[in-house]
């Protein structure tokens, strides 16, 4: 049996997580939210992500117009406040279908 410490099984379960974080920040964008807030939402859903990887992330999927992106600037500190786009729309819905095909594929191997 694996120890969750064994450094092949991180590796591993990191590999796995780094795509799903796409998926999981298009869904948890439909509403609005800026990217600290979106660390918080994802860290309580299971998914911990850092900092580093999250914010080079939500700027590429929005220079893929995948998220737009406002400035708020109504409060003290200014935020960049996100949401999935309807592209981001399209795209969350086909990862999601490719995600239940592909566990359906695994659950068959076993």
């Amino acid at each position: 049996m694996t120890s969750l410490d064994d450094p092949t099984l991180a590796g591993h379960l990191q590999e796995l997580r780094r795509g799903t974080v796409v998926v999981a920040a298009l869904a948890s964008l439909r509403t609005a939210g800026y990217g600290y807030a979106l660390l918080e939402t994802l860290g309580r859903a299971g998914f911990e992500v850092d900092a580093n990887t999250l914010y080079p992330l939500l700027r590429r999927l929005e220079k893929q117009g995948l998220l737009t992106a406002e400035w708020n600037t109504e409060e003290s500190r200014p935020r960049k406040f996100y949401r999935t786009s309807p592209s981001g729309e399209d795209v969350l819905a086909a990862l999601r279908a490719d995600w239940r095909a592909l566990d359906a594929a695994i659950t068959d191997l076993a």
